[in-house]
């Protein structure tokens, strides 16, 4: 079983005798210009937590991975978990310490404006440039060239300077910078642009040319691009854009209040990011605008910089703290876009590729974002609605929407409610049509009900089908025609020609407890998903798919085919895919023998992927629909969730690797340094169990010289475990042995981790370490 991700704590750190692994959240995937601010996964470091001392300038980012924040009072390291202050080699300083802007180039040198002039790192040498000494570095941009641009602020003249190759060329002595460049841009055709006091220059190619933009007096320090490619600059009253030397409105989609706007950050899907003076963020996407400010959870109403890592998480440093803007690979879609209610009953694809969701503020059409609701209530002449809540929703073979409320039961078209009289309302946990165009109703009180022809009526009660509970859901036999039942306290029966012609229970294999789900394959097979496991039932013969083999947990509450080759689960740990190839070995394998102990290896998705997990079931039908572009929309109980199968979100970039530091405490007996040095293994394995999902699967895949690297960090570590074993031996404390070998078992075992360990499992970190602990102790002692 794997994680769908590597991501959260980046850091590994061995205690004893292990190293650091560090890297910044190594698997996240592309901003998703779909959803809103508030749908993003959302971290906020403050200072007066302690995160920093000062606010946080200035943000960059090096190739090894490492986040550099730029505050008052020096330049911190950041690693995802923890920062460390950065200090410069003996005998070398800094300008100053207090970090104003900072510029990670492509080369890897790292360049740091400071209040008192600028200075690059790179290999180890620090180098100061005399042309800015003493100058407040407001603006650092590499541009295509390669050429890295700063600008410095000092009376009387600003000054902005071209470094290349080490040599300085700098412009400003003149005075027509004014007092300072506050902004730099290069935009997607090569322009150069330099924002300052009330007006900007386009300062290449060709000869500088100046703009008057009245009413800046802090300056231009925010640039971006439109869609269509023109210049946006941020100015005290919002967004505006530049085109053919004209300033021009940019209206924002939506209300808006006014903002000062300071920041812009356009990114690489395309999303809009804006930090104001006071407002916190606007983010505009997709013919949307939301805003994200403290009352959201941003740390600080004043943005002071945004940027984008390579792997597409969104920083926002303000002047209380630093957030990060992770999206989720499923975003859950709830009142704040759209829809009336956040508690959602049931969602249904329908033919036209709208969804429509059954929620308790009525019947919503969800069609291209745009959210339109229905009140549904008893027919009436007028076609207005008494507000009856829809509960389980049904498309049939007409493209007619059934829905039933408490009070009703009937089907919605062209804008009414249709009630059907004889169908009692009431809770009705699921409806299904069979191949004769017939429409069976699950009602949990009166029994089954079956229309026929639209007009007549049959109602047979849940006793005449053997069972004191009622059906929990429905489908139909696709092959046979006839119907199946999912019963509330377990068991399945078909249903043909007027009787049960076969029911089938735990004893024959079926998952225990409640039938949440049920699903018929076009050649007859029935999956049911249940609270014992996912059953597959084909001619008669059940087999269960459960956490032995290979599942993150028994409870199934749907199961659902994707366009991409996958079957999905929605479960009680968390929504898990398995690849088709993987489950059809386990078909195969249980095919052949009923017995077979066929393991699968399953994805799973959790909460830091936005999945929420739930113990129960739904009790209305559908919980799960695909709709016609392939995206699978399911209900948490807090909105309705949505992936997309076709764009998941599986980072190729591999995490780098540092390792930080190796101790080895030879003070100590060599059985008490195993036991420390296992339970630092055990412990950095569960807190980092994404990443090391990541890397233990995927790490020999990595180019030549990551993987040479990677080798080389591993064959340390492993021969500090073998040097323990090997004292141990020496003193008398362990039995003679092929130390290599038991070496490698022992860290394979506790690598397994990532297979099998839970975090809402049964037994803590700590426990699992003792355990294992004592299990290597038994075999080694002497």
């Amino acid at each position: 079983m794997e994680k769908a991700r590597g991501r959260g704590r980046s850091i590994v750190v061995l205690g004893l005798v292990l190293p650091g692994i560090l890297g910044l959240c190594p698997c996240v995937f592309a901003s998703n210009p779909a959803v809103d601010v508030s749908q993003y996964a959302h971290t906020s470091w403050k200072i007066r937590d302690g995160f920093s001392k000062g606010a946080i300038n200035a943000i960059a980012q090096t190739p090894d991975g490492y986040l550099w924040l730029g505050t008052e009072f020096g330049l911190l390291r950041f690693d995802g978990v923890r920062n460390v202050l950065w200090q410069p080699p003996p005998d070398e300083r800094l300008p100053s310490n207090y970090i104003v802007r900072l510029l990670a180039a492509r080369d890897g040198t790292l360049w740091i404006g400071t209040s008192k002039g600028l200075a690059s790192w790179k290999g180890g040498k620090l180098t100061q440039y005399p042309a800015l000494a003493e100058r407040f570095v407001l603006s650092l941009l590499e541009d295509r060239e390669g050429s890295v641009w700063a600008s410095g602020v000092a009376a009387p003249n600003g000054k902005l300077c071209a470094i290349q190759n080490g040599s300085a060329r700098c412009f400003g002595d003149d005075g027509s910078l004014g007092r300072a460049v506050f902004g730099l841009y290069e935009d997607s055709k090569g322009n150069l642009w330099a924002g300052v006091t009330n007006g900007l220059w386009r300062w290449k190619p060709g000869p500088p040319r100046f703009y008057p933009v009245p009413g800046q007096e802090d300056g231009i320090q925010g640039f971006g691009e439109g869609d269509d490619g023109a210049l946006l600059i941020g100015t005290v009253k919002g967004i505006r854009r530049f085109v053919d030397g004209k300033i021009e409105a940019y209206p924002l989609p939506g209300t808006v209040p006014q903002f000062d706007a300071r920041k812009i950050l356009r990114d690489r899907d395309g999303g809009l990011w804006i930090g104001t003076s006071e407002r916190g963020l606007v983010h505009v996407h997709q013919g949307r605008t939301d805003v994200f400010a403290p009352l959201n959870g941003l740390s600080g109403g004043a943005v002071y910089t945004l940027f984008e890592d390579r792997e597409d998480n969104i920083w926002v440093s303000t002047i209380n703290g630093l957030d990060r803007f992770r999206d989720h690979a499923v975003p859950t879609f709830s009142v704040n876009q759209g829809l009336s209610s956040a508690s959602v009953s049931s969602v249904l694809a329908a033919h036209d590729g709208s969804v429509w969701l059954g929620t308790r503020g009525g019947l919503e059409r969800w069609n291209n974002g745009e959210v339109t609701t229905y009140r549904i209530g008893i027919d009436k002449q007028d076609g207005k609605s008494n507000g009856l809540l829809p509960n389980s929703l049904f498309q049939d073979d007409r493209g007619r929407i059934w829905v039933s409320t408490q009070r009703a039961f009937g089907y919605f078209e062209n804008g009414r409610f249709v009630s059907i009289s004889g169908v009692p309302g009431g809770n009705v946990t699921s409806i299904a049509q069979d191949t004769s165009g017939n429409l069976w109703i699950a009602n949990e009180y009166f029994g089954l009900f079956h229309l026929i022809r639209g007009s007549e009526i049959q109602q047979i009660p849940w006793s005449a089908l053997g069972h004191k509970d009622h059906a929990s859901v429905l489908t139909a036999d696709p092959l046979h025609g006839g119907l199946w039942l999912g019963f509330l306290q377990g068991g399945v029966s078909y249903f043909a020609d007027g009787r049960v012609r076969a029911s089938y229970g735990t004893a024959d294999g079926l998952g225990d407890g409640r039938v949440n789900h049920l699903r018929a394959d076009r050649d007859g097979t029935l999956w049911a998903s249940t609270e014992g496991g996912l059953s597959r039932l084909k001619d008669g013969h059940i087999a269960t798919l459960t956490s032995k083999n290979g599942l993150p947990c028994d409870t199934v509450h749907w199961s659902m085919d994707d366009n991409a080759h996958s079957v999905w689960l929605y479960t009680a740990c968390g929504l898990v895919r398995l690849a088709r190839p993987e489950l059809d070995a386990w078909v195969a394998a249980v095919d052949k023998d009923k017995g077979a102990k066929q393991t699968i290896q399953a994805t799973v998705f959790d909460s830091s992927d936005g999945i929420r997990s739930l113990a129960i079931a739904g009790h209305y039908s559908p919980q799960v629909a695909k709709s016609s572009d392939g995206k699978l929309w399911f209900l948490p109980w807090d909105g309705v969730s949505v992936i997309d199968p076709r764009h998941l979100p599986f980072n190729k970039l591999p995490p780098p690797v540092h390792v930080e530091q190796i101790t080895a405490d030879r003070s100590l007996r060599p059985t008490d340094r195993l036991a420390r040095a296992i339970h630092a293994h055990v412990i950095a394995v569960a807190d980092n169990l994404d990443v090391l999902t990541v890397y233990l699967s995927e790490w020999r895949q990595l180019a030549t010289e990551s993987l040479t690297t990677v080798r080389e960090h591993r064959e340390r570590y492993a021969a500090l475990f073998l040097q323990i074993l090997e004292d141990g031996v020496a003193a008398g404390e362990f039995r003679a042995m092929d130390t290599r070998i038991v070496m490698l078992g022992m860290i394979g075992m506790c690598n397994y981790l990532f297979r099998w360990y839970r975090p809402d499992g049964r037994l803590v970190p700590d426990q699992i370490a003792d355990e294992l602990i004592e299990m290597v102790m038994q075999g080694v002692r002497a």
